[in-house]
């Protein structure tokens, strides 16, 4: 037994009990969801090796349970958490995740993985903080999902960072990847650059940060000083200038101030006729894990949608947990993933229309087509309209 605080407890559980409690509990909890029903299997299901299963109990009460089962022989795969709709919004996940996570390690097991329907950051972030990776998306009968990884090897994480493109390999990473001993590199020197006189007038961020306005050959001129000292990425070196100019569109940037020099910037540009794109947001080393980005961030949204926009996209590197969660909780949600030049990079997007918010938690299977987003999809107005409050994994 595993107290969680506020008076629940996660009790392990018989894989009989567990299947018993999803017959009677998982209407409740995943109703609102919206997957393809399948007829009956032609086949039975494959066995599913080592089994956990843990019950979450309010008092005497049943309220939610986690059940994980094991992959091959490195990997554990939390199939499926679920909690009753009254109970959620408490910080449950967030606090039964170490608990498990320490059994598996335990254990002996090396990957954990999860998946969960794209638009869930209530999901998603907390998996996120705790260390999983983002690794893909795929459609399934539930919906769009996102593949979630959390290596418990640090060598194996950090080869997950160079797959990315986030970091270069070296140490025991670059070993283990055929590359041989690859020292890491040192830190460039971080050059001193005096904010420039041309900056706007600038927003507090809080703790003496600024954000300023800037012409973009301000910011170009900021941004090939400090470029070298912002970024640790593996890009891949195209041999020559590029052979077109950049579309002629509008672009918008800001530096971030901090007692008067530049400690990191932000670039936007229109990507088509709704749509805004975040192209290059960063803070210098020594300034982040502060909050900046997070306080930064509904600063330049306001903005943007101030200027018309109805969608704003961005992309990460896919193992950039310190952006990816603070863009979640500010309400992006993951669509996509690519493999451009700057390697595996997750895509997100942030409507500013809450219908089309809806539409993306439709898509995602989070939920069922009801109301404006039926109609906008040409379903007309469907009788499972009233949601439940349910929140599918």
């Amino acid at each position: 037994m595993s107290a969680l605080g506020d008076g629940y407890e996660a009790r392990p559980l018989p894989y009989a009990a567990y299947r018993d409690a999803c017959a009677r509990l998982e209407g409740r909890i995943f109703g609102g969801g919206w997957g393809y029903a399948f007829g009956p299997p032609a086949m039975s299901s494959p066995p599913l090796g080592e089994t956990f299963q843990w019950g979450i109990y309010h008092g005497d009460d049943l309220i939610g349970w986690h059940h994980a089962h094991q992959r091959d022989e490195r990997t554990i795969d939390m199939a499926d958490t679920g909690i009753l709709p009254e109970h959620q919004e408490r910080g449950l996940y967030t606090r039964l995740l170490p608990h498990v996570l320490n059994v598996y390690r335990d254990a002996g097991y090396t990957l954990v993985t999860s998946h969960h329907r794209a638009t869930n950051n209530r999901v998603i972030v907390p998996k996120l903080r705790a260390g999983f990776f983002v690794q893909g998306l795929n459609l399934y009968e539930g919906g769009l999902n996102v593949a979630l990884t959390l290596s418990l090897d640090e060598a194996y994480r950090d080869a997950m960072h160079v797959r990315s493109g986030f970091r270069q390999a070296s140490g025991e990473a670059a070993r283990r990847l055929g590359l041989g001993e690859l020292p890491e590199r040192p830190s460039p020197a971080v050059p001193r650059v005096l904010f420039p006189p041309e900056a706007g007038e600038g927003v507090d961020l809080g703790s003496g940060y600024t954000l300023h306005p800037v012409p973009e050959a301000v910011f170009r001129a900021v941004y090939a000083e400090l470029e070298a000292a912002a970024y640790a990425t593996v890009s891949f070196d195209w041999p020559g200038p590029a052979p077109l100019p950049p579309p002629a569109v509008p672009r918008y940037a800001w530096l971030v101030g901090y007692a008067g020099e530049v400690v990191g910037w932000q670039m936007s540009r229109q990507w088509d006729t709704r749509t805004a794109y975040m192209v290059n947001t960063a803070l210098l080393l020594g300034h982040r894990g502060r909050g900046v980005y997070s306080r930064l961030l509904p600063v330049v949204l306001e903005f943007l949608r101030a200027q018309g926009y109805a969608l704003v996209r961005s992309h990460h590197h896919a193992t950039n947990n310190a952006v990816l969660i603070p863009k979640l909780r500010a309400g992006f949600c993951l669509q996509g993933m690519q493999v451009d030049e700057h390697g595996v990079t997750a895509v997100l997007l942030h409507p500013f229309d809450p219908v089309y918010r809806d539409y993306m938690d439709v898509r995602s299977g989070l939920t069922r087509p009801g109301g404006e987003v039926a109609r906008r999809l040409g379903l007309g107005l469907l009788s499972s309209d009233a949601p439940d409050g349910s929140s599918p994994a």
